[in-house]
């Protein structure tokens, strides 16, 4: 795992979110059945990529609560015009490491970047979203689908 270590200006995101536990994911595959009838009536995208964003809250020690934030989203020119029922986040400015996905074993890429790169990188997780970015190359369901990974990094002390 050799990912990209990209510093990143802040995102404009509007969509849909959802608290759910780590147990939960069957609440991530219906927050994007509720959002993506509703992407079109985002006025100013940016393009047509898709962002799935999970902001996560920490305990004293550093690691991350049971629950956790989930969005389905695009990023966006301006908060002008937020259609209706749907909220506005702004991503901070921030390094990520940026890892290739290809597949639809999002969950085992994502363990092996906590368990095995982060580990041993001169890195730590920074206190801000988690984001994974699908553009032409993400086919839902299928193994050829590609997206990018963003996990949000600071230098070890």
């Amino acid at each position: 795992m050799n990912p990209k270590i990209k510093t990143c200006s802040e995102i404009k995101v509007i969509g849909l979110s959802s608290n759910i536990k780590m147990n939960e994911q069957h609440k991530i595959i219906a927050l994007w059945k509720q959002f993506m009838p509703k992407k079109h009536e985002i006025e100013n995208l940016v393009s047509e990529e898709l962002i799935a964003m999970q902001i996560f809250s920490l305990e004293q020690n550093g690691d991350p609560k049971e629950d956790f934030e989930i969005w389905a989203c695009a990023e966006v020119t301006d908060f002008k015009s937020i259609p209706q029922n749907m909220k506005s986040y702004t991503i901070p400015a921030g390094t990520y490491a940026l890892f290739p996905q290809k597949g639809m074993d999002a969950s085992l890429t994502y363990q092996k970047i906590m368990t095995k790169w982060l580990p041993a990188s001169s890195y730590v997780i920074d206190n801000r979203p988690h984001f994974q970015v699908m553009g032409e190359k993400y086919k839902n369901g299928s193994s050829d689908s590609e997206e990018d990974f963003y996990v949000p990094v600071k230098a070890r002390l």
